[in-house]
């Protein structure tokens, strides 16, 4: 599983996934948040066991969404207790 912090987990020529990076990017910067992306070919363990999800969104380790990521549902993750 990918480690603390929010990681997306992408692949390329994925559509989904460059749609999910603008929500990642632009909430993260919103909330003074730091994210990565990780590829799927760069994670081949991730990459086999989400393929059929991807993109997938990780807040510390933890599968949080996938496919389509919904911007206020991450700002809640985000900035709930």
């Amino acid at each position: 599983m990918p480690g603390a912090g929010v990681v997306l987990l992408t692949r390329a020529g994925c559509h989904l996934c460059e749609d999910a990076r603008v929500v990642v990017r632009r909430v993260t910067a919103d909330l003074g948040l730091d994210w990565r992306e990780v590829s799927a070919a760069e994670a081949p363990g991730l990459g086999a066991r989400f393929a059929e999800e991807l993109p997938v969104l990780f807040i510390d380790g933890v599968q949080r969404d996938f496919w389509s990521i919904d911007e206020s549902r991450l700002r809640r993750l985000l900035t709930d207790p």
